[in-house]
């Protein structure tokens, strides 16, 4: 069987069986597309050693479409890591159907700078959750966006996909996350005010709990099948707005106030298990980039132990 045919029912697999987001989908398939028109081969055993480090090379010399001093930047290695992600990905599933290949363990990925936190201080996420207008019903709704995006951590789609008939006498309610997973996320008494405050205000009856704003001149226009839900760029325009608004020099997207909510719980002495499951995270390493600017228990070795 071809490495064509083979790669369809892969990416069929991921989504029947893993039940990966189409999204996700599209991005493995433009990584292993790539390595395809770069490999030219068409069976499994023509995948070698020899053949992963030319592409390797081949990938850390092509252009990122950046320019740096003047000069055109090549593929950071993190953008690198993800085809051979997808290519070891891929791999696996040829050995789990008993197809001869290269062994997916003898793709190491590439060593990448750890990852800088982008963080905004405690006064700059006040001033963030105040800045919207609650005289009018966006600026109860954005207020209401705000106010859960730190209360519950939530991923800018996830919170895009939540319905309306949230149970507000609740503290909590459950998401489902990436790759299909359900967790729990809690509300804070700030944020349900402020979503009681935007759903009290509603007049519509669209089923998502945050929509676009329609005015009564375009209403007869509007499709009733069609659905006022706000768009994940909508909301991220929505968040810089407020950022401008609030003075705030920092680049703030709903990721930051995501970032905001596990520090803010690790710092309050939340262990970091907890806050893993509260994110969502499938791996406890991707929440251990928090510690190192939460780690109080080391500021207070340091102030009492180092010289003064």
């Amino acid at each position: 069987m071809s490495l064509s045919l083979f790669k369809r029912q892969y990416l069929e697999h991921l989504e029947i069986e893993k039940g990966r987001s189409l999204k996700t989908i599209e991005n493995y398939e433009r990584y292993l597309n790539r390595f395809f028109d770069f490999a030219k081969v068409d069976e499994p055993l023509a995948i070698t050693d020899d053949l992963i480090r030319e592409f390797r090379l081949w990938l850390n010399r092509q252009p990122s479409g950046s320019k740096k001093g003047g000069s055109t930047e090549t593929l950071k290695k993190k953008t690198q890591n993800y085809y051979l992600i997808a290519l070891r990905s891929f791999l696996k599933y040829l050995r789990k159907r008993g197809v001869d290949s290269l062994s997916p363990e003898r793709i190491d990925l590439a060593k990448t700078a750890e990852r800088d936190l982008d963080l905004i201080s405690t006064a700059d996420l006040e001033r963030l959750l105040q800045a919207p207008d609650r005289s009018s019903v966006a600026g109860l709704r954005d207020k209401a966006i705000l106010e859960l995006f730190f209360s519950t951590g939530l991923r800018l789609s996830e919170l895009c996909s939540l319905s309306r008939d949230l149970d507000l006498n609740k503290d909590e309610f459950s998401v489902r996350g990436k790759g299909e997973k359900v967790r729990v996320v809690f509300l804070s008494d700030a944020a349900k005010m402020a979503l009681r405050a935007y759903l009290g205000k509603r007049k519509d009856m669209d089923d998502a709990l945050f929509v676009r704003q329609v005015a009564d001149s375009q209403k007869e226009k509007s499709s009733t099948k069609e659905s006022l839900r706000l768009t994940p760029r909508s909301i991220e325009r929505m968040v810089k707005h407020y950022a401008l608004k609030a003075g705030i020099s920092k680049k703030v997207t709903p990721h930051v106030i995501r970032h905001s909510f596990a520090t803010d719980l690790l710092s309050n002495g939340a262990d970091i298990r907890s806050v893993q499951m509260m994110l969502g995270h499938a791996n406890i390493a991707t929440t251990q980039i928090y510690t190192h600017v939460t780690d109080a228990q080391l500021r207070d070795v340091h102030k009492k132990f180092h010289s003064k």
